[in-house]
């Protein structure tokens, strides 16, 4: 729900078996006991989880619950696109997050739409008012951004191009949220900015992730880490603590809301939710 005025959303990716089907169910039910505006379920590279994604969607829905789909477009062409938008209006889905997306291992070309910007432009088209759309924008800047200027001009096309809301990628350096917040305000971007939140619970992983979405882990908390070694329980209570923290920054200085990237699990994104006594 929205609480003063503020959006939280948890955010899960679509599983693959039939073990990981019944671990995602009992995750989306132990979070909607939180109120959440709403959960997102990714999309895979080109679209690999399409049927995934929109079955976890369909049974979080069938709940009570308000999902949003993702949709990428990156090797996708304008009929596929069309045809996986109508599929989800044909369900009463009205919330997406569009993102570019990744290129699927093998594939070489881009398809019909190069960026996140023209995949909104042409939903628009296709669907008018119809969707909600939230968009991704990168306070730490994309790997693939040559300069700040190019990140904020960069996003601005998917607002002008008709996206509702954004959600950040995830970072610990609150200050970078509140520059690029900043620089988005002077360059005339007025929608709502949700930070992206992700726990801490597994050190390796959360390298692995940041090192390729170019989030940074500041040296002090890397360095502090990495000297827990294989104490997953000291790892868990320093991320609470950190992340805790910056949250409430977040919060205290006006951010919108926060979406939490919680990779299928309960645990961590609970434990947060009640220390900011949400």
């Amino acid at each position: 729900m929205a609480r003063n005025g503020r959006v939280f959303s948890f955010e899960f990716f679509p599983p693959k078996t039939p073990e990981g089907k019944d671990k995602l169910r009992a995750t989306w039910q132990q979070l909607a006991r939180l109120g959440p505006r709403f959960f997102s379920v990714t999309f895979g590279a080109g679209g690999s989880t399409r049927e995934g994604t929109l079955e976890t969607v369909l049974e979080i829905r069938a709940a009570g619950h308000e999902a949003a789909p993702h949709i990428s477009c990156v090797a996708s062409t304008r009929a596929e696109i069309a045809a996986q938008l109508e599929r989800y209006r044909a369900h009463g889905i009205r919330h997406l997050v569009a993102l570019r997306g990744d290129l699927p291992s093998g594939v070489a070309a881009a398809g019909e739409f190069r960026y996140a910007n023209e995949l909104v432009a042409f939903i628009r088209e296709s669907t008018g008012d119809w969707f909600r759309i939230e968009v991704a924008c990168y306070p730490e800047f994309h790997p693939q951004t040559r300069n700040a200027a190019d990140e904020v001009r960069n996003f601005k096309r998917k607002i002008d191009a008709g996206a509702d809301a954004a959600i950040t990628q995830y970072f610990y350096n609150a200050d970078a949220y509140f520059r690029f917040v900043d620089d988005c305000r002077a360059a005339g971007i007025a929608v709502p900015i949700v930070p992206g939140i992700m726990p801490i619970g597994n050190f390796s992983q959360l390298a692995r992730f940041s090192d390729a979405c170019g989030a940074e882990i500041p040296r002090w908390m890397r360095i502090k880490l990495e000297s827990y070694r294989d104490d997953s329980a000291s790892i868990r209570a320093f991320g609470l603590e950190v992340v805790t923290a910056l949250c409430e920054k977040l919060l205290a200085a006006g951010a919108p809301g926060l979406h939490f990237y919680t990779l299928n699990q309960a645990a961590l994104t609970t434990a947060i939710w009640q220390r900011l006594a949400i």
